[in-house]
């Protein structure tokens, strides 16, 4: 709250000066500085927040309709839009790469242990349909309707508290 109150306080005082400077640019176009430091601001804002270039889209908008209206200075065209399209550019390649870090399935919890394909590394003395993997980091005991032999390759079909249910890998998933 406090840092807000800073930035609003930060904001009036340049706004202050933009009025009482004896420049030009200030004075004829105070609205257009205003939407190219909002537009800088919200440049600034989508690179810190956690979104998917709605902030940096109305930033780029701001900055260069800012621009725009400061045409009648001496700041030429071409760099007005040159600025556009290379924040534009830059949204863009930060929307990919952020597109490309999220998950794309599941990894844990049942959803992640089912279909996974090991294989037996013991099996329980004396019962060949019980063993034991290693899976997702953890050892689990496993539980066909097959014999199992060690070294066999199994494909998780299902889950029942810490026992998993395994078929063959070389058997179709279920639901196939």
């Amino acid at each position: 709250m406090i840092t807000r109150r800073c930035a609003a306080a930060l904001l009036l005082a340049l706004s202050g000066s933009a009025f009482a400077a004896d420049t030009i640019v200030l004075v004829a176009n105070p609205i257009g500085i205003w939407l190219i430091i909002l537009g800088l601001g919200f440049l600034i804002a989508e690179a810190a927040l956690p979104n998917y270039g709605v902030i940096g889209l109305g930033g780029i908008v701001m900055f260069v309709i800012g621009a725009v209206i400061l045409t009648n200075t001496e700041v030429p065209v071409p760099m007005m839009i040159g600025l556009g399209v290379v924040s534009g550019l830059l949204l863009v390649f930060l929307l990919v790469h952020a597109l490309k870090t999220r998950p794309r399935h599941t990894v844990s919890g049942d959803a992640g242990l089912v279909g996974s394909v090991t294989a037996i590394t013991a099996l329980q003395s004396g019962n060949t349909l019980t063993g034991w993997v290693h899976l997702q980091g953890e050892q689990w005991q496993v539980h066909s309707a097959t014999p199992l032999q060690p070294g066999q390759r199994v494909r998780v079909v299902a889950r029942k508290g810490l026992l998993l249910q395994v078929a063959a890998a070389d058997a179709s998933p279920p639901g196939e």
